[in-house]
């Protein structure tokens, strides 16, 4: 298959385009900058430069794909509401490029908003404030074969720059790896090579399902995750409020397990990677 990428140099998207080109599919990548663009077309990959503002642009070249995985997510946190509204209007877009067709479009989200131990029957809350899955539900409704990859809220090995290297940077700067009153919500990850398998063997078979899992460890305590990062930087472990994580404290205290079951059925889906409390345990997470 010819397939379009959005995000094609992001942590996951990267990933997900060397998969697809190592399964012997085509990629066209969509990136922000030449200096990125020179290491996707170094990897065979063809380049569409321009940004998720740039709507026609996306219409166009999805008009010419098998299918598209939109990977792209802006995520300064400061921003987030526009963000989500942005995030919303490429999906549309991208949607209504395939509308008629039959050709599958794969968008991105995450497990927030979701109840503990929810599988990929269960639905989000409403008034979460990211859309992606809304706005895939949305151009289903109009008969486009979109579907939802949903991500482990950390999509962990070396390089991650996500929410676990959020943790460790605010345990070196506050002297104390912490987690929230005792530490038992969990969340799930996934090792980044196997997350970006989920895409590519959800198009290979078909698209047949509107939600997929990419999740590995399906419930890994907190405060197993302090833990590490205490242990790795010789730091205590110990709870702390809410406001010792700022900003980071609703992620620092949500409650994201899921089941991964139906996609590893459906899909034939084994990871292979690391556990996340093991790739964690690596002195190139702690590197400077």
């Amino acid at each position: 298959m010819h397939i379009f990428v959005t995000g094609a140099t992001g942590w996951v998207g990267s990933a997900v385009v060397e998969d697809l080109l190592a399964a012997g599919h085509q990629v066209t990548g969509l990136v922000r900058s030449a200096d990125k663009a020179a290491s996707l077309a170094a990897a065979g990959a063809k380049i569409v430069q321009a940004t998720l503002d740039d709507l026609d642009t996306l219409r166009s070249v999805a008009s010419t794909a098998d299918a598209v995985i939109h990977t792209a997510f802006n995520h300064d946190f400061s921003k987030f509401i526009e963000n989500a509204e942005q995030d919303r209007r490429v999906i549309e877009a991208l949607g209504g490029a395939l509308e008629g067709s039959n050709r599958p479009l794969l968008v991105t989200s995450g497990l927030s908003g979701l109840p503990r131990g929810a599988t990929e029957a269960d639905l989000p809350n409403p008034a979460s404030p990211r859309k992606s899955e809304e706005a895939a539900r949305a151009v289903a409704a109009r008969g486009v074969r979109a579907a939802t990859v949903r991500l482990a809220p950390s999509v962990h090995g070396l390089g991650d720059h996500g929410f676990v290297p959020i943790l460790i940077r605010m345990a070196q700067q506050k002297g104390v790896s912490a987690y929230l009153g005792e530490g038992e919500n969990c969340w799930a990850g996934v090792y980044r090579r196997d997350a970006a398998r989920v895409y590519r063997l959800a198009l290979e078979q078909g698209v047949t399902e509107s939600v997929y899992h990419a999740v590995a460890d399906e419930a890994v305590p907190f405060k197993a995750i302090a833990e590490v990062i205490g242990s790795r930087l010789g730091l205590p472990v110990e709870s702390r409020d809410r406001e010792h994580f700022g900003w980071f404290a609703n992620m620092a205290g949500a409650d994201m397990s899921v089941s991964s079951a139906r996609t590893r059925e459906l899909l034939g889906w084994k990871p292979e990677g690391p556990n996340l409390l093991a790739d964690l345990d690596q002195p190139g997470y702690y590197a400077s």
